[in-house]
Order: C-alpha cells, then sequence, then structure tokens
C-alpha cells in the first residue's frame, strides 16, 4: 500500500507525509510543472501542465488497497474503479455509496455556471477540516471504519 496525493494546490500534504512516515508507507506526491515542489519524506513525481495530467499519471499509478488524497471527484471516481481507496481534504472518503451524487452535484454545478450563474467561492479552511482529515486518514490507515 502507499498513498498517492493529488498534490497541485493540496493543504494536506504535511499531514499526509507525517502519517505515512508513522506507518512507514510511501508517500507519492504528483504535481504538474507549473506547482513544482520537494518534500522531505515524500517522492515527488511531476508531469507535463495540461488539462488532468496530474490525474492520469496518478490513476495510472494507483493500485488496489492505494490511499489517494484528492478533493477532484472525477479523479477519485477513476481511482474507486481501479480499487483503490480515494478520501478527500476534509476527511470525507469517496465510497462507491456516495462518488455518483458527487459527479452529479459537480455537473450541475458546472451548468450552473455555464448558464451564467455566480456561485460563492469555497470558504477558507479551517483547522477543524485538518483535525477531520488526520483522524480519518488515520482511522483508514490502521483499518478502522470511518462512521
Amino acid at each position: 500500500m502507499k498513498i498517492l496525493v493529488d498534490a497541485d494546490g493540496c493543504p494536506v500534504v504535511n499531514i499526509t507525509i507525517a502519517l505515512a512516515a508513522r506507518q512507514n508507507l510511501e508517500c507519492v506526491l504528483l504535481c504538474d510543472t507549473s506547482h513544482m515542489f520537494e518534500r522531505s519524506g515524500a517522492r515527488t513525481i511531476t508531469v507535463s501542465k495540461g488539462a488532468d495530467s496530474v490525474d492520469f499519471a496518478l490513476v495510472g499509478m494507483a493500485s488496489p488497497g492505494d490511499i489517494v488524497v484528492t478533493q477532484d471527484y472525477g479523479l477519485a471516481a477513476m481511482c474507486l474503479a481501479r480499487g483503490a481507496r480515494p478520501i478527500r481534504q476534509d476527511g470525507l472518503l469517496y465510497t462507491d455509496g456516495n462518488i455518483g451524487a458527487l459527479l452529479h452535484e459537480r455537473h450541475a454545478a458546472r451548468e450552473f455556471r455555464l448558464s451564467g450563474g455566480r456561485q460563492k467561492g469555497a470558504a477558507k479552511r479551517t483547522e477543524k477540516e485538518n483535525e477531520n482529515f488526520s483522524l480519518a486518514l488515520e482511522a483508514l490507515l490502521s483499518g478502522r471504519s470511518l462512521a
């Protein structure tokens, strides 16, 4: 098992690396050339800049049982199909039971924006979200239920 992180704009990279190190797991950060960075304790893979280039590289690396950290619902769906266990940056575990509704919500929001609608931007990240992510990732790593 390894942890793969969709690292472009990911606010929980350091938390993920620390938890992976505690479990002696490989942590791989994937980013494109516009977000290149290195972190101690993780391997970084940088791919060409392009639409979904990081997503496709990550899916290609994902194996059954791997953990994938992403906020991208489409990427999460592809990882679920590969048998990986995707988790959102606020601790939500993507499952076969919730991914359809999340993808539908994303599609509806896109249609709304394309028709000229405006949506409120994302709220500022809170420490509670970091805590929820950390607890959920720890539970996932230890095999405990997230319910």
